[in-house]
């Protein structure tokens, strides 16, 4: 397997982690999508068991234009594309201004793969409804979902300049217990208002949260692309929305019961939220792999490794809170993310 960093495209062998030029997280150089062949293989291998036939499927690729290179277009004559600043597995992310008011914007363009799929586009729609309700100053909100001509689907939010998370922690090597108490319950805050309107991120990971300053130079923390968002809700149509047999998300960051495919609610984020806790504070993580299998294994067999075992100056206290919501089950976690900030920020004093 090779890894691929997702900003400079540079190509690196499996053992790899974290781009040389850039400093950006590298990620496999095949789909981020994994299937329930690979889930299933990686529950095998954890109880002894052979694994399954693995059946892998063809994944559609971007055109040169209209999609992954959308730099000098207009979009309904008013978003002017400056420039990509991302991609991912569902989409293309374009820094526009509108040509009226000469605000900035993040254009998410769907790829051209996904855009003839109903299930991508019920999940693109949802994000936008969802995210229109995340009015909060520490969770990055959708504006609009648009529509252009030749089947170009984008949603628009607020153009949010910042560091993200990952390459902050691979510049500065352990953040200060400080900082982390401080970013932390600013995501929690922001993790709150989504999961009391019902609505679990899925895809927590440093990648997504970014670390702005304000005028007077103040860090703040805001949560980033709910587009695995899902509601916590019974009907039919918003079960289907996730194929079956598909899990979304980054393996790094999973809580155990969303590697099994289980029903999620907010304490698989509270999970989440001490993984990224975890390796603000020690550079490192709990569990470690080569491969994604290899990672979803050891966190399904092995405890996590204490943070003091890399960091010893830190209180036990810390460390207690955060194996509490690394647990195995949910039940076991703290219930909600202000909780975990809270017991967090009282382990730090």
């Amino acid at each position: 397997m090779t890894m691929r960093c997702p900003t400079c495209g540079g190509v690196y062998g499996d053992d790899a982690r974290f781009c040389s030029r850039d400093g950006v997280r590298l990620v496999t150089a095949t789909t981020t999508v994994m299937s329930a062949s690979d889930t299933a293989a990686a529950i095998a291998a954890a109880a002894g068991a052979p694994a399954p036939t693995r059946v892998i499927a063809a994944v559609p690729t971007a055109g040169p234009v209209n999609h992954a290179n959308m730099t000098g277009q207009v979009l309904e004559g008013r978003y002017e594309i400056v420039r990509k600043v991302g991609e991912g597995g569902m989409s293309y992310v374009y820094l526009a201004q509108d040509r009226t008011t000469g605000e900035r914007y993040a254009i998410k363009i769907l790829s051209p793969g996904l855009a003839t799929e109903d299930n991508a586009m019920a999940r693109l729609r949802r994000e936008a409804e969802l995210g229109a309700k995340l009015a909060h100053p520490n969770v990055c909100h959708i504006e609009r979902l648009g529509e252009a001509q030749g089947g170009l689907v984008y949603v628009v939010m607020p153009f949010i300049e910042g560091e993200i998370l990952s390459d902050r922690n691979y510049r500065v090597g352990r953040t200060t217990l400080a900082d982390t108490v401080k970013f932390i319950g600013q995501i929690a805050a922001g993790l709150h208002m989504a999961h009391e309107l019902g609505i679990v991120h899925r895809d927590l990971k440093p990648e997504n949260i970014m670390i702005c300053k304000d005028a007077a130079g103040v860090e703040s923390a805001v949560v980033m692309d709910f587009g695995l968002a899902k509601e916590r809700k019974p009907e039919r149509a918003s079960q289907k929305l996730t194929a079956t047999g598909i899990i979304l998300g980054t393996p790094e960051f999973m809580s155990p019961e969303q590697l099994r495919g289980k029903p999620l609610d907010a304490r698989s984020d509270i999970f989440a939220l001490a993984l990224m806790t975890y390796e603000m504070l020690t550079g490192k993580l709990p569990w470690e792999g080569r491969t994604p299998q290899e990672m979803m294994v050891a966190r399904l067999r092995q405890p996590p490794t204490p943070a003091r075992t890399h960091r010893p100056d830190l209180p036990q206290a810390v460390d207690a809170v955060l194996l509490q919501s690394m647990a195995k089950t949910p039940e076991e976690r703290h219930q909600s993310a202000p909780e975990f900030a809270q017991a967090l920020r009282r382990a730090a004093e």
